[in-house]
């Protein structure tokens, strides 16, 4: 199983139900539904964690930074002082896709998240989203 931990808390990742490569792939109601989501999500975790921010991301493309082949967008709450240079979160996002990558591709031993941390995290979200 992969779940590494999120950059910060919140970090989620938003896709398609539909498994596609490419943002241009996506049909028309496909983008939006998709977008709608991230919005969604982004609102709750935001007021749950006391953000003040939000950052969406997507990398499409391997020249983009996209190491998993597939459309997803990143969304993060965010808080003042979070990173020194507010910018510093992409550089953070590409080193966790390429970890992720890495251990899709070669199995590297790594410390996952315990079962106790994502059923915590999962009753937390289960609790929010419903």
């Amino acid at each position: 199983m992969v779940n590494l931990p999120p950059l910060l808390p919140g970090h989620v990742l938003v896709c398609p139900k539909r498994e596609v490569k490419r943002f241009a792939d996506l049909s028309s109601d496909e983008t939006s539904d998709l977008w709608v989501t991230a919005k969604e999500v982004g609102a709750r975790l935001e007021q749950y964690h006391k953000a003040s921010s939000l950052t969406f991301d997507i990398q499409d493309g391997p020249e983009a930074g996209q190491t998993v082949p597939h459309v997803h967008i990143h969304v993060i709450p965010r808080k003042k002082g979070d990173f020194e240079k507010n910018d510093e979160i992409y550089d953070a996002i590409d080193v966790k896709e390429k970890e992720l990558k890495d251990k899709l591709d070669l199995d590297i031993e790594r410390k996952d998240r315990s079962m106790e941390e994502m059923a915590h995290e999962a009753n937390e979200y289960h609790a929010l989203f419903s």
